[in-house]
């Protein structure tokens, strides 16, 4: 519980961390940057969730990284909603044999589950800040109206 309390904490910090860089010519640069954060946040998360050995891990991975290229690649084709459900869900029925070599069906089973959590809790804290910058230009715009207000 302790972990989890850690990596949870360390996901909050790196993203309010991140909020605050601003906009340059470099913005893919930046993007790639939080890309890599939340990469590593992501691994740190499923590797503790799914308590993974160096072995397993050394194992998982890779199939995990072909496992993403295949949910990417579908998500960038224009398909209806439930044609793209059932693609997505065909990939992940692809996949679990290979899982289950590697963590068990139990294990595999909590994998799919752990990256539901995870993304759940990624899509939450970015509405959280994004709420807050919203609360604090709608702080600074009322700032700005009271100067302009005084003689």
């Amino acid at each position: 519980m302790k972990k989890f309390i850690l990596y949870i904490s360390l996901f909050v910090a790196v993203f309010s961390a991140s909020a605050q860089v601003t906009p340059t010519d470099g913005q893919t640069q930046v993007n790639s940057k939080k890309d890599e954060k939340v990469k590593a946040l992501y691994i740190a998360y499923i590797s503790q969730q799914l308590t993974l050995t160096p072995a397993e891990a050394e194992k998982f991975w890779p199939i995990h990284t072909q496992y993403e290229a295949e949910l990417h690649a579908i998500n960038k084709n224009e398909l209806n909603e439930l044609d793209r459900q059932q693609a997505v869900l065909n990939v992940k029925k692809k996949y679990q044999g290979s899982f289950n070599k590697i963590l068990g069906n139990e294990r595999s089973n909590n994998f799919y589950k752990q990256d539901a959590e995870f993304r759940k809790k990624l899509i939450e804290r970015l509405k959280q800040m994004r709420q807050q910058r919203n609360n604090n230009n709608q702080d600074r715009l009322q700032r700005n109206k009271l100067g302009q207000q005084l003689p």
